[in-house]
């Protein structure tokens, strides 16, 4: 190659010197061919070189070729069968890496020519593509995200990173994260500082829990490292002043890094966007108008090719499974978008028909959908499409015409080949297929190749039929081969005239192949392509190599080039585009050479021009109206500190409706300065307008519906992302007992203004399903098989049919998934003949499409989620489970069978037999199963759906016939399952509430006696928005006549059980009957979930923090309801009081500082007045809402969340049903703000006590939360994250479950099962690479929600052993100096003497007792000399125990065992088990009520620490 080199050299030398051929002018192209196995894939030129690699995935190896694909090669030092990604170094044209599926993988760092083993310590994730991310100005800099799996069903992701190049192992940058990238991503990009560029890198934290709407971005310039129990990381403020939670991804495009937000409740996303990680802004779009609007939805938006000064983006407007679009470009900054056209064509995996052309700025081509209308009416309606071009931008657009006609182009929605569609680095050469005509035809049928030199702006038709085609030598070379669905082709034609005449070749040795493939390197400078094609040969994948050096005899010549403007008038002249010329230096068109320039780079050279009209565009939220002026479409942006608070008549300068083009670089004049000047603008019509000083004042506003009974309402809350701000809610009124249904109504500001829905007045509507998770949408279930729905609040209606009717007993037939907004499951009713039965249908594209899953279902559910896909290997997210009957029939005897598919019922697996009915709480997925021999039920639990173990009750509970479960609300990572045990017939009277561990196999005993009705429900209620606080309805009599019932309240997640204290003094309504601090004989006690009409009713708001309201009496059990009072607490139920005598209807508004009651029938007839406050209960005013006279309410209602200041009583009066908006925004003028100078804030701080947990501690940590100041005229940011500190406590006993295949044992330590086995060492050290060390199983881990540090670590108890590959640094760490060994040695054995001999002089002969109502100030007494020397000689044991294993481990394990024996150590303490030597050794870890009967004066010592979160401290439930 050198020899070939130089030859090469000196050809060109005398071309230019003396301009005659040194070699003979050759008549075809080199043509090579390589035959392989299997088909090429990933196919790679390093950048500026003739360097290939390949993929074959099916073998797992890599081919190299260093001629331009002459020649090829399995590349060495890499093992056979190993390689299952390829990747390229983005920044380094050296450097190529190969991923296995291990922690050792492959790089080169001379393109390919050698390989090195590198080592990660994880494995690569499997859920995502971007394994590598790399560092744009330093390439040993590299980020791996990758997999690291403790067991099978157990993953998590994290990052690993490498500042050599992994010349050494990766470190751990950080675990549980959902991707980390460089700031540092992209050239064009910096922070503005050297170390920041440098350093900064930003992940994806997952939070505590799996939820995506717990993710976090998180951003440190020191890789993560710890100190103590601290991350170096921060949270930047995406929204101006506060962080965001919800993040789903990051990107870098071009100068601007972009990060993507969701948020529950709904679909829309938030985009973020900052051009130095320091600001960030949120981008902006258009408001929404005619039949679309511009929000950004989960997977219905591609960000586009960008420029260097905008970002481009298309956003779905329509139907996914024919799908249109909007394209829509940001300003220069990337944060307020304005719309350039509509209707854009897109597929349905997100892919959109545009592509700018290279090299040149301003052009690009789109594909837009001519019968657009007709398509939004019917998905299933064929698109026209057409094609048109534009030259400034965006701007404006027009045809795109050869020969005079105008041709349609296809492009990037069927890609047929590698890399750009229509063009390359060739200055203004452009290539494609299409076809003249209305529209863009058939590619096969109707394709033809088509050529424009002009950069698009004018073509010609070059060959008949479709081909793949290609650039060379900057476009002195145009390649085209005939695409064919067969191996019939056995010829190529090129072009060296700019596609003017074509020369055919033909492959060699009568070869003919189907193409696949025809590219050449990135910059089209090379003389050399490849053509991949099948063949039917016994190699069938052929690699064809095309190399025309030396085709021609000469070399370029200046004489042979031309200076090519990008955009001429009539007359040649250069003209501007984008604010300037633009022109390149090519090659004639009929020139006979090669420029042969290989790997040097295109030059464009500009000069600015005078603006005018052509350089100005529609500003944000303006469009043109029919004579081309930009006119006001939505509210403007006025610039910061313009608009004050309180201040809506003010007035500033701002946009005239006009805006300079971004990137345009056009020269400002006196006229365009003039014409596009700012102008005076009203704050009233900015976007987030100042509201109108406060009143103090309610406003009302009443709407009558006539004669109706009954009603049915439905709230739409939003979501954190969501853009609108609207209130909605659907309602339907009815009357009496349903008999008859009227109007379905809609409102959008919650109640003052009403309208009908239109779209469904002729239709009769059966049933009304919001969705579960995407409350944007909801759908009207018509009569037969019709389905009319919205997905933006009510916007706009479409509709689908379903396969079968629903069920006539079926109220809910359609199914949703958490994610995936369409994807739809509907179970219907089906007839063949005289036999019916239930059939599932799915849905890929919201109803557009229809297929039956399975036949003769009971019921069916999604239950695959992109929140436990990561961390449940096999939980995918299509996974479904159904309940069905074992064989296709209708028999009795017929077995119902659960069910799982992943793959849309290709392939269902049966899982369990003989199955009652299935349930899911949060992760868990609980199944009943009957025994119908022994007549009784039994449980079974899987976290992946594929895996079920049987549910172990606790060994105290044994319940031998089991009738029903009922799971209840969980969001600990633990089920709480209610098994049903005294029935009255088939009614449910009482049972027992049992907890799981985070697996939901092992039971412990939360509450016994729980009241249930004959529906199973059960007096069960978690306190919303606040971790472990549960109230409970008992029985304190039960089997004794009527119930007793009795609240219990639990701040520790059902661990242990209070009842409620009463109110502290009587007040102005009264004495109450008795007053405690909480006992069985005095207490307040709640109506609760069983008594309850509307199931939506709860005690709590999730935004209103520690705030209660409920019904109950004062006294030894709960009375009548007839007889309630009001009750409230604000402390989340550790205090009470009484606000109203009676019953009386609440409702909380903006986040617990607006409180609303109301007296609803039946409570009182009717009434005129309500009482609300401002203060958290403390005041209360009256108000009066009616002056025409007293009216029959029948609920009061407002967001579920809370965060609303605005109401609706629902009421009867004169005039029949009536809504009445109560609007409470006159209290505030502005949003709230929080300062952490808190005499500053509009915030307090309120922390929610846990009494019985150690120091207020819960799941290993304390909580503060923001609490809006009483007085303050400020209404509640929707977006503030509530939570305000989270501060980590030491780990205590209760932070601590059964590790894997430990259980329970009636003591309530965790003991092996019998014939399993603990988890190895090796799984340990692989889930956790940063360790260096691992402990023996003990039988406790921690539980997954806590967040403690240090304390007691039981699941560290014994000695260290190194993990593999860590044996260095274990041997460092654990390192002793002779000074420390003595120490270690003598001084525990003074201080043992000196303790025994104290423990001598003072024993009383109790270790650790404690006594009730003991005094005296001697903690030992010396009377009994028995105790004497035993004591002194266990004293010395133990201590010599403590310090000798530092030298020796044998000596360890012999004083374990003493020390067991003398009841002291065994599985307790933290690390060795003997820290609790101080408090005077340990005895027995449990105790039991037959203690006392047994005549033993005192308790057995029972450490706070010690007890099981559930109370597994005693064999007997207390």
């Amino acid at each position: 190659m050198r020899v070939w080199g130089a030859l090469q050299g000196a050809a060109l030398l005398a071309s230019v010197l003396w301009a005659t051929p040194l070699l003979a002018k050759k008549e075809h192209p080199n043509i090579e061919v390589t035959a392989f196995d299997q088909q090429p894939r990933n196919l790679n030129y390093f950048q500026d070189s003739d360097v290939i690699l390949f993929q074959d995935i099916l073998e797992n190896n890599v081919y190299r070729s260093d001629d331009g694909g002459v020649k090829w090669k399995q590349v060495e030092d890499v093992k056979d069968g190993v390689a299952w990604f390829l990747f390229m170094h983005e920044f380094d044209s050296e450097r190529a890496y190969i991923i296995t599926q291990g922690t050792k993988h492959y790089r080169t760092h001379d393109r390919g020519k050698s390989w090195t083993v590198f080592e990660t310590k994880a494995e690569m994730s499997m859920y995502r593509a971007d394994i590598l991310q790399f560092h744009a100005d330093d390439p040993d800099r590299i980020i791996f995200n990758g997999l690291i799996c403790q067991s099978i069903i157990d993953c998590h992701e994290v990052a690993m990173y490498t500042t050599d190049g992994f010349k050494t192992p990766a470190k751990l940058l950080r675990g549980d994260t959902n991707g980390c990238w460089w700031a540092k991503s992209s050239v064009l990009f910096s922070t503005g500082s050297k170390d920041l560029d440098n350093d900064r890198i930003l992940c994806i934290g997952m939070g505590d829990s799996t939820r995506v709407s717990d993710q976090r971005l998180l951003i440190s310039d020191d890789f993560f490292k710890s100190s103590g129990n601290d991350i170096q990381e921060f949270e930047p403020n995406l929204d101006t002043n506060k962080p965001v939670h919800g993040v789903v991804n990051v990107a870098v495009v071009k100068k601007y890094l972009l990060v993507a937000t969701t948020s529950s409740n709904t679909n829309e996303m938030a985009l973020f966007v900052t051009d130095d990680t320091k600001k960030w802004h949120r981008a902006v779009f258009p408001s929404a108008h005619d039949s679309h609007d511009h929000r950004l939805m989960q997977e219905a938006y591609t960000v586009l090719e960008s420029t260097n000064y905008s970002i481009q983006i298309d956003v779905m407007t329509t139907h996914p499974s024919n799908p249109m679009g909007v394209l829509l470009t940001s300003n220069s900054n990337g944060t307020y978008f304005t719309e350039n056209t509509e209707h854009t064509n897109r597929s349905p995996n997100g892919h959109v028909d545009f592509e700018k052309i290279a090299g040149i700025q301003g052009i690009f081509l789109i594909n837009k959908v001519d019968n657009w209308k007709d398509v939004e009416k019917d998905p299933k309606m064929a698109k026209k499409i057409v094609t048109e071009i534009t030259f400034d931008d965006g701007r404006t657009f027009e045809k795109v015409t050869a020969d005079g006609k105008r041709i349609h182009l296809h492009s990037v929605t069927e890609l047929s080949n590698l890399g750009r569609v229509f063009s390359s680095p060739a200055p203004g050469l452009v290539m494609a297929i299409g076809n003249t005509g209305d529209a863009l035809g058939d590619y096969f049928m109707d394709g033809n190749l088509y050529v424009s030199d002009d950069a698009g702006k004018t073509w010609s038709k070059a060959l008949d039929g479709p081909h793949k085609y290609e650039f060379g030598d900057q476009g002195s070379i145009l390649l085209a081969v005939k695409d064919s669905k067969n191996e019939d082709i056995d010829e190529f034609s090129y072009s060296l005239d700019h596609g003017v005449n074509w020369v055919t070749e033909s492959l060699p040795k009568g070869l003919k192949i189907r193409p696949y493939i025809l590219t050449t390197t990135q910059d089209s400078s090379s003389l050399k392509f490849i053509l991949i094609g099948k063949s039917k040969d016994k190699k069938p994948w052929q690699v064809i190599s095309i190399d025309f050096e030396g085709l021609h005899e000469d070399t370029c010549k200046d004489s042979d080039m031309e200076d090519w403007s990008a955009r001429v008038d009539k007359d040649g002249k250069p003209t501007c585009l984008m604010g300037h010329t633009q022109s390149y230096r090519r090659r004639k068109k009929k020139a006979e050479c090669f420029l042969k320039q290989e790997f040097k780079h295109i030059e464009m050279e500009t000069k600015d021009c005078d603006c005018t009209d052509l350089d100005y565009e529609c500003d944000y939220n303006f469009v043109r109206d029919d004579d081309g002026k930009c006119i006001k479409r939505g509210p403007i942006i006025a610039p910061e500190g313009a608009c004050p608070a309180g201040k809506p008549d003010a007035t500033f300068k701002g946009t005239s409706g006009y805006r300079k083009i971004p990137g345009d670089t056009c020269k400002p004049t006196k006229e365009t300065d003039e014409k596009y000047k700012e102008v005076e603008q009203k704050c009233s019509e900015v976007i987030d307008a100042p509201s109108a000083p406060a009143t103090g004042l309610i406003s009302q506003t009443k709407k009558s519906f006539g004669e109706w009974a009954e009603f049915e309402k439905y709230y739409l809350p939003r979501g954190e992302s969501s853009t609108s701000n609207d209130e909605t809610i659907i309602m339907r009124p009815y009357t009496s007992k349903k008999a008859k249904a009227g109007s379905i109504w809609i409102t959008k500001d919650h109640g003052k203004k009403w309208e009908e829905i239109k779209e469904l007045k002729d239709e009769k509507v059966v049933e009304i399903i919001p969705h579960d998770y995407f409350k944007d949408m909801v759908f009207f279930v018509l009569a037969g098989k019709k389905v009319i729905y919205t997905l933006d609040r009510g916007q706009r209606y479409h509709e689908f049919e379903v396969q079968a009717e629903k069920h006539p007993e079926d109220p809910y037939p359609l199914k949703f998934h958490p994610d995936k907004m369409d994807w739809l499951l509907w179970e219907g009713l089906k007839c063949d003949g005289d036999e019916c039965y239930r059939i599932v249908s799915y849905s890929e594209d919201r109803g557009d499409n229809w297929n039956t899953g399975a036949r003769y279902i009971e019921r069916c559910e999604f239950t695959g989620s992109s929140e436990y896909t990561l961390k449940y290997r096999d939980r995918k997210q299509e996974q479904i489970i159904c309940v069905k009957h074992s064989k296709e029939n209708n028999e009795k005897d017929t077995p119902w069978v659960l069910a799982t598919t992943d793959d849309w019922f290709k392939n269902q697996e049966i899982r369990v037999k003989n199955v009652r009915n299935f349930a899911t709480m949060s992760e868990f997925i609980v199944v009943a199963t009957e025994d119908k021999k022994e007549e009784t039920l039994h449980a079974l639990a899987s976290l992946d759906g594929v895996n079920y173990a049987e549910v172990k009750f606790p060994f105290n509970f044994d319940v031998v016939h089991q009738h029903g479960y009922t799971v209840l609300q969980s969001s600990t990572h633990a089920v709480n399952l209610f098994v049903a045990e005294e029935l009255d017939g088939k009614d449910c009277i009482s049972g027992t509430i049992i907890k799981s561990n985070s697996n939901g196999t092992s039971y412990v005993v939360s509450a016994r006696n729980v009241n249930c009705n004959a529906g199973f429900y059960v007096d069960f209620e978690k306190m919303q928005g606040l971790e472990g606080v549960v109230l409970i309805n008992t029985i304190a009599n039960p089997g004794k006549g009527s119930k007793k019932l009795q609240t219990k309240i639990s701040h520790n997640d059902g661990a242990e059980w209070d009842y409620l204290p009463s109110p502290a003094k009587d007040d102005e309504f009264g004495k109450f009957p008795c007053r405690s601090s909480a006992s069985d004989k005095c207490a307040l006690h709640l109506h609760g979930y069983t008594e309850r009409q509307d199931r939506s009713k709860t005690y709590s708001t999730e935004t209103a923090i520690g705030v209660l309201l409920g019904w109950g009496n004062v006294g030894d059990s709960l009375g009548d309801v007839k007889d309630a009072d009001t009750f409230m607490s604000t402390d989340a139920g550790i205090s009470w009081k009484r606000v109203k005598k009676g019953r009386w209807n609440w409702a909380i508004g903006d986040q617990g500082s607006i409180l609303v009651l109301v007296q609803a029938a039946p409570a009182v007839k009717e009434t005129d007045v309500l009482f609300y406050s401002l203060d958290l209960g403390e005041t209360w005013k009256e108000y009066k809402f009616s002056e025409t006279g007293r009216v029959e309410v029948t609920d009061i209602s407002t967001q579920e969340s809370g965060n609303s200041q605005n109401f609706i009583i629902w009421g009867h009066d004169d005039d029949g049903l009536f809504t009445l908006n109560l609007d409470f925004s006159g209290f505030s003028e502005r949003v709230c703000k929080h300062d952490d100078d808190l005499s500053m804030s509009d915030y307090t701080i309120f922390s929610p006590q846990h009494p019985k947990q150690p120091n207020g501690c819960l799941f290993g940590h304390k909580s503060e939360y923001l609490r809006k100041k009483a007085g303050a005229k400020c209404v509640n940011d929707f977006t503030l994250p509530l939570i305000y500190t989270k501060t980590n406590c030491t780990c205590t006993r209760q932070d601590y479950e059964c590790d894997y295949n430990f259980e329970l044992d009636s003591h309530g330590q965790c003991k092996l099962v019998q014939g399993h086995a603990p988890l190895d060492a090796a799984s340990w050290c692989k889930a956790h690479p940063d360790v260096v060390e691992y402990y023996e199983p003990t039988g406790y881990r921690r539980v997954p929600l806590t967040t403690c540090v240090d304390g007691r670590e039981l699941d560290k108890v014994g000695i260290p052993v190194a993990c593999e590959g860590h044996r260095e640094e274990f041997e460092r760490k654990h390192r002793t100096s002779g000074v420390a060994i003595f120490f270690s040695i003598v001084i525990p054995i003074a201080a043992a003497a000196a303790v025994g001999w104290y423990v001598y002089r003072n024993w009383n002969g109790k270790f650790g007792a404690i006594r009730l109502g003991e005094q005296g100030s001697s903690a030992f007494d010396s009377d009994k000399p028995w105790v004497k020397y035993p004591v002194i000689a266990l004293s010395a044991v133990v201590a010599v125990v403590v310090a000798l294993p530092v030298v020796v481990g044998s000596i360890w394990r012999f004083g374990k065992g003493v020390a067991e024996r003398f009841g002291i150590g065994g599985s307790g303490g933290s690390r060795g088990g003997w820290s609790s030597l101080s408090n005077g050794g340990r005895t027995a870890r449990y105790t039991t009520r037959d203690s006392f009967a047994r005549g033993r004066g005192d308790y057995a010592a029972v450490d706070d620490d010690e007890g099981e979160l559930l109370g597994e401290d005693s064999d007997e439930d207390v």
